[in-house]
């Protein structure tokens, strides 16, 4: 029996895709000793309301929801959900080897702890508000980095969030230009 209903496929191709990152190397993954309080500060990074696994699923879903209608901005906004990826699995590898918990809560200051919810996430509607909110979600990663590396006295560490942000900051130029293109 044939079935005549009309399928709906996606030609979008994402095969080949690349983490969208800076073409330079990563500092070696190493702390000077295990500091807990570091490791706390790190789980922020990894896994708190600003943090990589937010923007891993909030890239995720905006890419999700724009690759039938413009293919190209989908398949950028995938290179730089690896490249957080790539982020939440550096940070992981530190807070590791600073003695600290790998898992979905954050430590927070004063002994709070805090699991990471997808209440966390800002999911416009429409194009431009989620580059938008992505643009700013990219600055308050990069603040917050700006912030623990003032409070973490390990070079070792600060080195590969340095090297983080620099990325980051890739990320809004390249969020930038797609906001250009359908402003």
């Amino acid at each position: 029996m044939e079935n005549n209903a009309k399928k709906i496929v996606s030609d979008c191709n994402f095969s080949g895709i690349r983490p969208a990152m800076m073409d330079l190397p990563y500092p070696p993954i190493q702390v000077r000793e295990k500091n807990r309080d570091y490791a706390d500060l790190l789980s922020i990074d990894y896994c708190g309301m600003v943090s990589e696994l937010s923007a891993i699923t909030q890239y995720i879903n905006n890419q999700n929801r724009m690759f039938c209608e413009n293919c190209s901005m989908a398949r950028t906004i995938l290179g730089i959900a690896m490249a957080e990826m790539m982020h939440l699995q550096k940070l992981g590898e530190l807070i590791h080897l600073l003695g600290g918990k790998v898992c979905f809560v954050s430590r927070q200051p004063g002994g709070r702890q805090w699991m990471w919810s997808p209440e966390c996430l800002a999911i416009p509607e429409n194009f431009d508000k989620m580059l938008l909110a992505d643009i700013e979600s990219e600055r308050a990663a990069i603040n917050q980095y700006q912030m623990h590396i003032k409070r973490i006295q390990d070079t070792y560490v600060n080195d590969v969030l340095c090297r983080i942000i620099k990325d980051e900051e890739y990320h809004i130029m390249m969020l930038r230009a797609m906001l250009n293109q359908i402003e």
